[in-house]
């Protein structure tokens, strides 16, 4: 029996910022391509048929070569109006999602994009009921649940290996050069607010959807952002005042009564496991995970500290610790959450990673930037 092919057309929007040609393009829909296809069942496959779409006719076209992918255009019009494309994917700054996703909604396209999904939440609501009223399936990129360190905290969750959830700890950051010296390692943008850039912005959208989904519905923000480093070189050699944060001090309470609090930074030096780390500690036992690594320590495996600044240190704090081993195959995150839409919106297979969600991330900015800018406490309503 010949094998069922669903091709899949997907338009590409913005693809030829690191994200979109790194994580989306080259990680995810090149990689399926490869494998032949999303495995629907041992004779049914959804194969993507992308068409990179950009501003810059040359950097589509250095794309194209790169990737083998052969179909580009400056043109979004064009491929909005062919029905061959069934889905319109958006990595664009984040100023300009919102036009993209209201033109793929008038053309009948569903919708997958990055997040934040809008600058502002009346807005970022506003795509999401648009895509409901419309019947356009959607959803937006929340890739660090299939990263392999929180994969396996959440199975130690199942398996109930904290008992009572105390409180969690991340610390995301690295040092992002400026750029007098050291060419910097992010495009220019992230830190002029004017372009919608910030950590808060950034990062806060991660931590809702981390929280939510793996710990506990957020409550309540308390957040302290800082722009450290106050001038930056740009992508053509040039300084530029940094108006938007750079570094982010937040505190989180849950619902449930755990406390989280997360450090994100791009001014700070890596001396941890990881770009990110997250600590959770229980009642009978603790892990950090990190992008890829987990390491536990059970109650029984607890040191007892005594506090003595006279004496060298006796306990050597990172023994005691166990590595969780590898039990499961994990893939890449970006790449595992695109088959999971593709199966959504071919086989209309559940996918409750929606605009809603999104939404609900730039919420959670907003919130956090409105802590900031009042320096207090803030509550985080239902949608």
């Amino acid at each position: 029996m010949s094998p069922t092919i669903h091709k899949v057309g997907i338009i590409m929007n913005g693809v030829t910022g690191r994200m979109g040609t790194n994580q989306h393009l080259l990680r995810s829909i090149v990689e399926i391509i490869k494998q032949g296809g999303v495995k629907v069942s041992p004779s049914e496959f959804i194969i993507p048929d992308p068409v990179l779409v950009g501003r810059d006719a040359v950097k589509l076209q250095k794309l194209a070569e790169l990737s083998g992918v052969p179909a580009f255009t400056t043109d979004l019009e064009s491929v909005m109006s062919d029905p061959h494309y069934q889905i319109y994917f958006d990595a664009q700054t984040t100023g300009r999602r919102a036009e993209g996703v209201r033109q793929a909604v008038k053309a009948g396209k569903h919708v997958y994009c990055e997040k934040p999904t809008a600058v502002s939440t009346e807005v970022a609501l506003e795509l999401y009921e648009l895509c409901k009223k419309n019947n356009i399936k959607n959803g937006v990129v929340q890739d660090k649940l299939w990263l392999p360190g929180l994969l396996k905290l959440q199975r130690l969750i199942q398996n109930n290996f904290f008992g009572e959830i105390l409180s969690v700890r991340g610390e995301f950051g690295y040092w992002v050069f400026e750029g007098h010296t050291i060419p910097a390692q992010r495009p220019s943008w992230n830190y002029r607010i004017e372009d919608d850039g910030g950590i808060i912005v950034d990062m806060l959208c991660h931590w809702r959807y981390v929280l939510d989904n793996i710990f506990g519905k957020v409550k309540a923000v308390s957040c302290l952002g800082a722009t450290h480093i106050e001038e930056r070189i740009d992508e053509n050699g040039k300084p530029y005042k940094s108006t938007a944060d750079d570094a982010a001090y937040a505190t989180f309470e849950l619902e449930n009564g755990v406390i989280a609090h997360f450090n994100s930074s791009w001014t700070v030096r890596v001396r941890r496991d990881d770009l990110l780390t997250l600590q959770v500690d229980g009642t009978k036992g603790s892990a950090v995970a990190g992008l890829r690594e987990c390491y536990t320590q059970h109650y029984g495996n607890t040191p007892k500290p005594v506090w003595n600044p006279d004496i060298p240190q006796p306990i050597n704090f990172f023994e005691g610790w166990s590595k969780v081993p590898e039990q499961e195959v994990y893939e890449n995150a970006f790449k595992v959450q695109w088959e999971l839409f593709l199966k959504h919106v071919v086989k209309d297979t559940p996918f409750p990673w929606d605009l809603r969600e999104g939404a609900k991330g730039v919420q959670l900015a907003e919130k956090g930037l409105e802590s900031w800018a009042k320096r207090c406490w803030v509550n985080i309503p239902e949608l």
